[in-house]
C-alpha cells in the first residue's frame, strides 16, 4: 500500500501545483515509484479522447505517466457538470466510486501517491465531494498549502481546519508558500506559535516572479489566439508588460527585461523598430514579444518586416486598454508546456521545500 499525501490549500493561487511538482521530483529520489491523482478537477482539457484535469495532464506529461491519465483524473468537471449534477442528470454516476476506485488502483501500483485537491477545503461540496470529504474518504493525511503572511494565514487555515475536522480528515501540517525572504523568520515564528504542536508548520518556496509571471503560450491561450512568429519561444517567461504609447525612441529606451509590448496596429514605426531590434541579442533579452491590438490593418510593408523578424506576436482586435486590463487581471497557471518554469521548480525543489520534514509527518 502506498504512502499518501493529500495536498490541500486555503484557496486559489497558493502554489499548490508548484508544491505537488516539487513533491513529485523529490519523492522520486527516495521512492521507487511515485504516482499522482487529482480526484476531481474543475479545469479540464481534452486529451486522447479523455476529458482530464489540466493539473493531472501537467503531471502526466512532465513525469512520463500518460498511461495512467484516466486514473489520475477520475472526475473531470466539464463546464456544465455542476448544473447537470444539481438537475439530477448524473444520478446514475457514482462520483465517490470513481474516485475511490482510481485511488485504490494507484495505491497498488505506486509506493508514494500525491493527491492534489482543488482550491479550499469546501470546493466540490456542490457535487457532494468537498476536498475535506475526499481526504477522509481515501484516508489520506492532509498538508494545507497557504500563501505567506501571519494574520490572514491564521484566519484562512482555521477556516479550512474546521471543515477538515468536521469531516474527520487528518491534517498533519501547513506548507507556507510564496514566502518573502526578509519576513520569513518572523512569519515562521508566529505561525509556529499559532499552530504547533498540533499542526506542523513547514516552509514552502520563496516568492518568485519566474513562477508568478505568464509565458507567451499562456498569453496566447488567454486570448484564444495563435502565437505567431517564432513559436519555439512559447515557454519564454514574461517579466514585464509595457504599453507602446510613447514615441518609438522613448519606448525603446524604457524597455525592461523580457518585456511583452502592447502596441496598436496603427503604430507602424514602432512595430518595425521592435521587429528590427529583435535580431540584436541585447534587445532580444528585453523584447519577449508583442501583442498587436486594434481593428486597423498593419500595413503590408510593416507586416512583411514583422514576419521576417520572427518576433513572437499575437494579433488581437481588442483595444490596448482592454488588452492591458485582461493581462493585469490574469493569474498564470503552470501547464505542461511551461518547460522553463518546470525546470526551475525541479532545480530549486530541495532548497524550496523540506521534503524529509513532510515525509516524516505521513
Amino acid at each position: 500500500m502506498a504512502k499518501k499525501i493529500f495536498v490541500a490549500a486555503t484557496g486559489q493561487n497558493c502554489g499548490k501545483t508548484t508544491i505537488s511538482i516539487s513533491l513529485m521530483h523529490q519523492a522520486r529520489k527516495k521512492y521507487r515509484k511515485v504516482g499522482f491523482v487529482k480526484p476531481f478537477g474543475p479545469k479540464v482539457l481534452l486529451y486522447d479522447d479523455f476529458m482530464v484535469d489540466m493539473d493531472a495532464l501537467l503531471m502526466a506529461k512532465a513525469f512520463g505517466m500518460e498511461e495512467d491519465i484516466a486514473l489520475m483524473s477520475p472526475v473531470a468537471l466539464h463546464r456544465d457538470f455542476t448544473k447537470d449534477y444539481l438537475a439530477g442528470k448524473l444520478d446514475d454516476l457514482s462520483l465517490t466510486d470513481c474516485i475511490v476506485k482510481a485511488v485504490r488502483e494507484l495505491e497498488q501500483k505506486y509506493d508514494f501517491l500525491i493527491i492534489e485537491g482543488a482550491g479550499h477545503g469546501g470546493v466540490g461540496a456542490v457535487i457532494g465531494l468537498s476536498n475535506a470529504k475526499v481526504a477522509k474518504l481515501i484516508d489520506a493525511p492532509v498538508m494545507i498549502v497557504s500563501e505567506s503572511g501571519i494574520g490572514k494565514v491564521i484566519d484562512a487555515v482555521h477556516l479550512n481546519l474546521a471543515l477538515y475536522e468536521r469531516e474527520g480528515a487528518d491534517v498533519r501540517g501547513i506548507i507556507v508558500n510564496k514566502l518573502h525572504p526578509n519576513k520569513k523568520e518572523m512569519t515562521r515564528k508566529y505561525l509556529k506559535q499559532a499552530f504547533e504542536p498540533a499542526v506542523k508548520v513547514i516552509d514552502g518556496f520563496n516568492y518568485s516572479p519566474i513562477l508568478a509571471n505568464p509565458t507567451l503560450s499562456h498569453i496566447s491561450k488567454l486570448f484564444d489566439l495563435p502565437l505567431l512568429g517564432d513559436c519555439n519561444e512559447k515557454s519564454r517567461i514574461i517579466h514585464n508588460i509595457q504599453l507602446g504609447a510613447a514615441s518609438s525612441q522613448r519606448v525603446i529606451d524604457g524597455l525592461q527585461d523580457s518585456t511583452l509590448m502592447i502596441v496598436t496596429s496603427s503604430r507602424d514605426e514602432l512595430i518595425v523598430t521592435l521587429s528590427s531590434l529583435y535580431h540584436i541579442p541585447a534587445y532580444r533579452e528585453k523584447i519577449a514579444g508583442l501583442v498587436i491590438s486594434g481593428h486597423v490593418h498593419v500595413s503590408e510593408v510593416s507586416q512583411q518586416i514583422l514576419h521576417d523578424s520572427k518576433i513572437p506576436y499575437i494579433r488581437v482586435e481588442e483595444t490596448t486598454a482592454e488588452v492591458f486590463t485582461a493581462l493585469s487581471d490574469d493569474v498564470a497557471k503552470i501547464t505542461y508546456e511551461d518547460q522553463e518554469k518546470l525546470n526551475w521548480i525541479m532545480a530549486n525543489a530541495e532548497k524550496g521545500m523540506d521534503f524529509e520534514a513532510i515525509d516524516a509527518l505521513l
